[in-house]
């Protein structure tokens, strides 16, 4: 069900209905970074939860407190990706998984038995990586903002002459009405303030 259709729950009587909704201000960097965060909240619970089967799957018995303190990494990396301070999120994500691949890479001696999962999952991380940084770099391009460079609104319809022309329009324009004024009966209610 479209949330266009949920939001039709909490309409009053009157209210206009929602018939569309418009396209997204998100950019491809902005879902992909979003993925991410959403992928680091399902791994850091994961590894809160039970880091002792994470442990023992890829050999690293005798680590689940590291474990779980990642898990409390990517759950800390995630809130950042997932708000607009998505290149802090990343930066941290991508820190993080050198971390994870530090900690994998002692996994990997041949007499691991489970050095085959730890391979596995070093490739995964590996490809994750590659991900965050490529998240990463893109946020930072789709929202760079050139140092002096003026943002054009006369597309829009709030500002049709851009934000310096329309700045105090309201307050130039504005006449208070007749009956928003203190006068007559009301306003001699009022004490006098003592000089």
């Amino acid at each position: 069900m479209p949330l266009t259709n949920v939001s039709g729950i909490a309409r009053s009587e009157g209210d206009p209905r929602v018939e569309r909704k418009g396209p997204s201000s998100l950019t491809g960097p902005d879902r992909l970074a979003r993925a991410l965060g959403w992928f680091s909240v399902g791994l850091g619970i994961a590894e809160l939860v039970a880091p002792g089967r994470i442990a023992r799957t890829l050999g690293l018995e005798g680590k689940e407190g590291l474990i779980r303190a990642y898990g409390a990494r990517e759950l800390a990396s995630a809130v950042p990706t997932l708000s607009i301070d998505k290149p802090v999120g990343l930066a941290a994500r991508i820190g993080g998984d050198g971390l994870d691949l530090a900690t994998l890479a002692t996994a990997l001696h041949p007499d691991n038995p489970k050095r085959s999962n730890a391979a596995i999952a070093t490739a995964m991380i590996v490809g994750i990586t590659l991900l965050d940084v490529v998240a990463y770099k893109s946020v930072k391009a789709a929202h760079r903002r050139e140092p002096g460079s003026d943002r054009d609104y006369s597309d829009r319809s709030g500002l049709p002459r851009g934000a310096e022309a329309s700045r105090g329009l309201a307050r130039k324009d504005f006449q208070i009405p007749a009956d928003y004024r203190a006068e007559g009966t009301v306003a001699d209610a009022l004490p006098a303030l003592a000089s």
